[in-house]
Parts: C-alpha cells; structure tokens; sequence
C-alpha cells in the first residue's frame, strides 16, 4: 500500500520563506549554547535545512560518532535508513531533497542503557521556526518516540509499536518509523510486518519524490 500523493505547500508559505533567511537561521541554530552545561562533549548542533527539501528526517538527537563527524546518520543507524529508505548516500544527503531536523541537534551523552534523550531546548527555542522554513515538505519521517510525540501528539499510539503499526493513519504526510539502531534488531526480528508492509510503502513514496536517482552530494561538518 502506497502512502499517497504528495501533499501541497501551505498557501503563502513560499514567499516568506528565504535562502539567505533560512541560512542565517542555521547559522543561529549552529552558535546555540543554551544547554552546554548539561552537554558532557560540549555543544556542536547536528542539522540540515533547505527550504527546496521534500523529505524531513526527524530523529531523536546524533549519537558519539554524529557528533564527531557533524554529518547526519553518518553511522551504522544511517546505514540501515538508507536501507530502508532505497536510496543512495547522494541523494540522502543532497539538501535539496533531505532535512534533518532530530529533536535535539547536540549529543546528549550516555545513560545506563544508552545515549541520554534529546535535551528539550532544542525543540522549545528552535523546531517551529525551523520547521516553518520548510515550506515544500511531502513527507516527514518520524524516528523514534520522542519525534512522534512531537509530530503525532495526541494521534501518536500508546507505544512505539503501535504507532509504527498504525503508519496508515499518518499517511501521506507522516510516516512513524522505529529508531533504525542496531540496537533494535530483537524489535525488528518480533515485528516481520514492519519490512513486509511500511518499507515497500516507504520505498514506493520515496520513488514518486524521486528519491531513488543519485544525483546530489555527501555534506561536510561544519
């Protein structure tokens, strides 16, 4: 089952929405120190905006090796997007096509049982404004649980899983995905449907966006 036709820009939108606005915007983002003190690796925001995107990535927050490098899913779990995705690391990363927008843009250090969660003033200061200089999105992927509060809200399922299962009712704007980490391989193994039915939905979606040629280029780190 496919997730639909594109949808269509909100009216009025487009004229408000500028290159040199949306870099000063970044460039804002990037500078960002609200939360150093809670940032065990100091703060380097990780994101990629362009207001000619079709497709937003909205994840959770970059793990050690993100922030290392400062490039989006440069990591096994980007590895496995792209998978799921059915497309190339050009065309992933050409921003013409591709944001990346996770819930926070730093690294927010390890927990007991993984990275800590996506420091919220991130979401708080940033997110709407950044999200309304993407005025020509077809189609948002929503990573993980923190992402879907934000974007589903009351819509979201009591779990990630069901969420996920229930990608029909988010379609064709929004499509929930589970964290693409290796670290959830047993949720992959207990939930065959997920690459039976939401992945060739996905992949056919992308098509239509054409997503799947491989014009573009790998960013740099700022």
């Amino acid at each position: 089952m496919a997730l639909g036709s594109a949808s269509t820009p909100k009216p009025g939108r487009k004229s408000r929405v500028t290159q040199a606005g949306v870099r000063e915007l970044v460039r804002e983002v990037r500078t960002c120190r609200l939360c150093e003190a809670h940032l065990p690796e100091g703060p380097r925001p990780v994101l990629q905006v362009d207001p000619r995107a079709r497709v937003l990535i909205a994840g959770q927050a970059p793990g050690r090796r993100v922030h290392a490098s400062g490039v989006p899913f440069q990591d096994p779990s980007g590895d496995r997007l792209r998978d799921w995705m059915g497309v190339t690391s050009e065309a992933f990363y050409d921003p013409k096509r591709v944001a990346f927008l996770p819930m926070g843009f730093c690294y927010p250090g390890t927990g007991r049982s993984g990275d800590l969660p996506p420091r919220p003033e991130c979401a708080e200061t940033w997110r709407a404004r950044l999200l309304e200089s993407l005025p020509n999105l077809s189609l948002t992927l929503v990573i993980g649980q923190y992402a879907q509060r934000y974007h589903l809200g009351e819509r979201a399922g009591k779990n990630l899983t069901e969420t996920v299962r229930s990608w029909r009712r988010y379609a064709p704007d929004l499509l929930p995905l589970p964290h693409p980490s290796p670290r959830n391989l047993l949720w992959l193994r207990r939930n065959p449907w997920f690459e039976q039915r939401v992945l060739p939905a996905l992949r056919t979606r992308l098509r239509e966006l054409g997503m799947h040629d491989s014009h573009g280029t790998p960013p740099e780190g700022p």
